[in-house]
């Protein structure tokens, strides 16, 4: 049994600097949650910053295929009042 671990190209071109952008932003909201003492959010911003460090040197693939569930789709809105 091979027990090495698979590396992952690291994602190429346009790809490469979204995946940049995405952590870069990861790592400012991170900072953020930290100062504000929203631990529960900061860990999970830092585990999509960790996500986002593996893609980026190979360690992940981008995406692990297969017929997983799709996102839900739920619209994103602006931070403001909840309107029900």
């Amino acid at each position: 049994m091979n027990t090495k671990p698979i590396i992952a190209a690291p994602p190429t071109g346009r790809t490469q600097e979204n995946v940049a952008y995405i952590r870069q932003m990861l790592g400012e909201l991170r900072a953020v949650a930290d100062m504000e003492g929203a631990e529960m959010l900061r860990y999970l911003i830092e585990m999509a910053y960790v996500e986002a460090g593996d893609i980026q040197s190979g360690v992940r693939p981008l995406s692990i295929g297969g017929d997983r569930d799709k996102a839900a789709g739920v619209p994103v809105k602006a931070a403001g009042k909840i309107q029900f």
